[in-house]
């Protein structure tokens, strides 16, 4: 059971009309006790009404494209960047992963209790799994290739996880998103299974798959439709849930689905985004996230000559600038909060660069492209035809400036002329709505590339579902290049997605005259801290100064890339990576200690990196940042 704790902070979160909303859920799942649970059947065999039953598909109004080109054979499902073995895990739909413990198929999914379960494991590592990716790229390989084993693999794969995973038993139902995703993975099914019988012929165990895929579709759109994220929790899952509504909408013809779900959708994207293009989440995953969601759809509709909302274009042209800018020359990235690695669409089973992709995809529906390739990833290649890539690669191309301040959203992007130095601050708000479930205290901090390779860096997010002291720790100020007052977080953590009292952050100003100049203050605690960054000439400066904090511990925090070599000498802290030379000078003559922290480069994966403390009760404090290229063998120059 959940520390009571949790449940009074979280009720402080709600509002009168959450509580009701969720009163009414609590009676709701009573009802789908009675009417659902008890039958013990899979989703393929549950009785609909007649409305939703009569509903007729189309595969040709999701319009994949029959001669889609360099498509691959599906071989293997990614899980985390090779973190677990595919072939030991397919069938072991309720696994731990990072136990040896199982999650019990056969509890009533809303008494299972998922979170912080380190007994089991991390339920996100579980859900990837069960997302059905290789459902459709199994599918698409017998659509392909011909070859019987890939459709006798997908037809053995579906049976056995319907046969562990009856309708309303275990945690593979308790998350509309994720019944949402799995929504989308069997539509895609569908539609090569009535392209492959159209190509090979009519088999009998394709139209019994055909089937029990589109009745499963009914019945868990139906389900998600009852059982929308509202309130604190409407944030990306929203999103999701509606997207996989407005998807089945359209393959089905039921215009009450897309209706409903494109009205929505547009709410949402006004309500989640912020005008200049930044996703309040704070989270540029969760932003390309959601940004998948509405290219795929816009892609659908386009072909269905269902119009698209203006403000759709606005808004995600927008949000493509800015993830457009998060992205360097050298195929970095740099990101902020969370990032569990979530995608909506994967046919090939491969891990692929999500940011590239999305921008990929933005280039195919908007009027600019935002990527240099067109068309090089399949997923694309199945959903735009080759008319539509030609158009795409011949529009005019975004280019991101030198320097760029968001003020609304709360990051600037730096980008020297040679585009090797690449620096990113923060001075944006925790997160959205009252819980900011995937923002970190992080304000003012910053984060460098240099030439590609990551030198200062954000912590990431290795897992969700560790323990409480874990999580805090990677979402804590102590863990972010930004400065503190005795150990302080700027926010107060309540639970692993809930936040409580927040710090106040406000850009002052920002300059682009001799260089760039930026300041900008938080307010958490009684204390008041002001952060100056200066940038010319590969130089950072940084300087600190805290009111309402005299004779207290004052730390600037500096997190390393783990694979860079830290020299201490007499004129500072010399960083070393294969391509480049930071100096780091103590411009204040603080102290400086040099300690371990966990780094995680990608959900599931850690590592140690060193962790640069620069101490002092000073109000004031200061740091030179000096960018060493490499040039010649032994031979240095600034």
């Amino acid at each position: 059971m959940r520390n009571i704790t949790w449940y009074v902070h979280r009720l402080k979160a709600m509002k009168f009309g959450e509580i009701l909303w969720r009163t009414q859920q609590k009676f709701l799942q009573r009802k789908e006790y009675k009417k659902y649970y008890t039958q013990n059947l899979p989703v393929t065999d549950i009785v609909i009404n007649s409305t939703i039953s009569a509903l007729s598909p189309d595969y040709l109004r999701i319009g994949l494209e029959q001669n889609c080109i360099d498509a691959e054979l599906f071989s293997s499902l990614d899980l985390f960047q090779g973190s677990f073995s595919y072939q030991q895990y397919k069938k072991s739909w309720n696994a731990g992963f990072q136990t040896e413990n199982t999650w019990d198929e056969n509890t009533f999914s809303y008494k299972i209790n998922c979170a912080g379960r380190i007994d089991i494991g991390d339920i996100r590592t579980n859900w990837e799994l069960n997302r059905h990716y290789q459902f459709s790229a199994l599918a698409k390989s017998y659509y392909i290739s011909g070859e019987k084993s890939f459709l006798n693999e997908l037809a053995d794969l579906f049976q056995d996880w319907n046969h562990h995973n009856l309708f309303l038993h275990g945690v593979e139902w308790t998350s509309a998103m994720e019944i949402a995703i799995r929504v989308n993975s069997w539509i895609f099914t569908y539609c090569f299974l009535c392209m492959a019988e159209k190509k090979h012929g009519v088999e009998y165990s394709i139209t019994t798959l055909k089937n029990q895929l589109i009745h499963g579709v009914l019945v868990m759109t139906d389900y998600i439709s009852a059982h929308l994220s509202r309130f604190s929790s409407a944030n990306n899952h929203l999103i999701i849930e509606l997207y996989a509504v407005a998807m089945a909408g359209i393959l089905f013809d039921y215009r009450r689905w897309t209706e409903f779900a494109l009205k929505k959708l547009t709410e949402e994207l006004i309500r989640q985004n912020y005008k200049d293009g930044v996703n309040k989440e704070m989270s540029l995953h969760y932003q390309t996230f959601i940004m998948e969601a509405y290219g795929l759809l816009m892609l659908t509709m386009e072909k269905n000559e269902i119009k698209i909302p203006d403000i759709w274009y606005a808004y995600l042209s927008k949000m493509s600038e800015f993830v457009a800018d998060c992205c360097g020359d050298y195929g970095e990235t740099i990101v902020f909060g969370d990032n569990d690695e979530g995608k909506i669409l994967d046919l090939t089973g491969k891990h692929f660069n999500h940011y590239h992709y999305v921008l990929e995809l933005m280039s195919c529906v908007l009027p600019q492209k935002y990527n240099k390739t067109v068309g090089f990833y399949e997923n694309i290649r199945w959903m735009v035809s080759r008319e539509q890539l030609c158009r795409a690669k011949k529009k005019s191309a975004y280019v991101s400036p030198d320097a760029k301040c968001y003020r609304e959203g709360g990051y600037t992007l730096i980008k020297d002329q040679k585009r090797s130095i690449f620096i990113a601050i923060d001075h944006a708000d925790l997160g959205y709505g009252t819980l900011a479930a995937h923002g970190h205290a992080d304000a003012l901090s910053f984060q460098m590339y240099v030439k590609g390779e990551p030198i200062f860096v954000d912590p990431g997010s290795p897992n969700y579902h560790i323990t409480p002291q874990e999580r805090d720790n990677y979402r804590s100020t102590y863990c972010h290049n930004t400065a503190l007052v005795e150990r302080q977080n700027q926010s107060e953590m309540l639970g692993a997605f809930l936040w409580g009292r927040r710090s106040k952050t406000n850009l002052i100003s920002f300059q682009q005259k001799m260089g760039i100049k930026l300041e900008a203050m938080t307010e958490y605690n009684g204390i008041i801290h002001h952060r100056r960054y200066q940038y010319a000439d590969g130089v950072l400066k940084i300087w600190d100064s805290f009111t309402g904090a005299n004779g207290k511990n004052k730390e600037q925090i500096l997190l390393l890339n783990p694979t860079a070599v830290l020299e201490k000498g007499p004129k500072g802290i010399l960083i070393k990576t294969p391509n480049s030379q930071v100096l780091i000078l103590n411009s204040s003559k603080q102290i400086s200690k040099i300690n371990n922290y966990i780094y995680s480069a990608s959900y599931t994966y850690a590592t140690e990196g060193k962790r640069i403390e620069f101490c002092s009760i000073k109000n004031t404090l200061a740091l030179e940042i000096q960018i060493l290229e490499r040039k010649h063998e032994g031979k240095m120059c600034v």
